[in-house]
């Protein structure tokens, strides 16, 4: 009875931690999640501006709001990520891309579910 009793418990214990996995949950604490307030307005202002921000004299679709580049987020990376020789390469001044680490920026806002705040 005793054996029954002891297999039980350690069967029950067995069953009980392997659904943990405290890893899973400390490396999603570990990583900030991107929102547009805190990561995608400050790249978009510094990379996009003047011409896409009016209030700097941009005369181009605006993306000074989290409306907007939500509403357009899928075409701003098709854009970005394309070659400068390609048609509707952006930025459109610029002969080169914009680096991976700011593109990813575009990408990890997307990824993390388009957050305002």
């Amino acid at each position: 009875m005793r054996k029954i009793l002891t297999l039980t418990v350690i069967t029950g214990a067995l069953l009980v931690f392997s659904n943990c996995n405290p890893g899973k949950n400390a490396a999603s604490k570990r990583i900030p999640k991107t929102t547009y307030a805190t990561g995608l307005s400050v790249v978009i202002s510094n990379y996009c501006a003047p011409c896409h921000i009016p209030a700097k004299g941009g005369r181009k679709k605006a993306f000074d709001t989290y409306v907007s580049v939500r509403t357009d987020i899928d075409e701003m990376i098709r854009r970005i990520e394309l070659n400068p020789a390609d048609k509707g390469f952006m930025p459109f001044r610029s002969n080169t891309r914009l680096s991976d680490s700011v593109i990813s920026v575009f990408n990890k806002w997307k990824n993390d579910g388009l957050l305002e705040n």
